[in-house]
């Protein structure tokens, strides 16, 4: 071994530093990840680039060269990624103040502008926070608490969502999705007013719909006894004789009939109210 090396000393050197630069040349890039390899402090060149219509497996993904000490190469992750916001106080329109916790999710979709505009992901990720959080207070800052409980959410959460991704394509990167996890009172004297107000708004609507109820039922009374006294008149005008006959006769069925029957009246024969038991003359 000692004379191999003693006469081969030059070629053993120089396998090792083939061997060296090959380690140094050639790098392995995951499916999960794109490389961007940059010369001269500037992105030259991507490998493993996103593209949506790509299957999984041929987007080149592999062993990819360099200049070793010339390029070096910059992993960026191809997957979606989270952005979580830390949680923020916003005032809505309805002048009550809401904890919003939310979050994003987000790809980059053009690795080389990223690393021009940002450098890398965590630097990417402060900024689009920056922004997200500006967006949220102003789109909830338009809308009322009441409405965060309802559909309508869903439309802010699309609105915030268009608004940051047309930021984030600046930086390479594109908006997945923007969700509220939650979004609370905050707790104590403000938790308290807001309940107390609530629950006074409630009462309110309640009182004015039970108002018009009773308005509606006025009106619906008011038609009705004017249809009955019209159906009355007409009847009256077909037969007077038979009118005057039915209503007398109503009006001895319920005085002889209160008391259960027992009830008694004296009366002069003569007496116009008992006009009817005498018959026709």
């Amino acid at each position: 071994m000692e004379n191999i090396w003693n006469n081969h000393r030059a070629s053993v050197l120089a396998v090792l530093g083939a061997i060296v630069i090959g380690l140094t040349t050639l790098i392995v890039v995951p499916e999960t990840q794109q490389a961007v390899i940059i010369r001269a402090g500037q992105p030259d060149r991507v490998a493993n680039m996103y593209r949506p219509d790509v299957e999984f497996g041929d987007t080149g993904a592999g062993i990819v060269a360099r200049i070793p000490f010339y390029e070096r190469v910059q992993f960026i992750d191809k997957r979606v990624m989270n952005l979580d916001m830390p949680a923020q106080q916003v005032i809505t329109s309805d002048q009550q103040r809401v904890v919003v916790d939310a979050y994003a999710r987000f790809r980059v979709v053009n690795p080389v502008t990223m690393v021009e505009t940002a450098g890398t992901v965590d630097q990417v990720t402060q900024q689009l926070e920056s922004i997200l959080v500006s967006t949220l207070r102003q789109e909830l800052g338009r809308r009322s608490f009441a409405s965060l409980l309802t559909a309508e959410r869903g439309t802010a959460m699309q609105n915030v969502t268009a608004q940051l991704d047309r930021a984030a394509r600046s930086y390479g990167v594109q908006i997945v999705d923007v969700r509220i996890k939650s979004a609370d009172l905050p707790e104590g004297t403000p938790l308290d007013s807001a309940f107390r107000r609530m629950r006074s708004e409630r009462q309110e609507e309640a009182e004015t719909i039970r108002a018009q109820g009773r308005r509606d039922a006025q009106i619906i009374r008011a038609e009705a006894e004017g249809e009955a006294a019209r159906i009355y008149a007409d009847a009256y005008n077909q037969d007077p004789n038979f009118f005057d006959f039915w209503r007398a006769m109503e009006s001895y069925r319920r005085t002889f009939d209160e008391g259960g029957g027992e009830s008694s009246i004296i009366l002069s024969p003569d007496n116009e109210y008992l006009r009817q038991f005498r018959g026709r003359q």
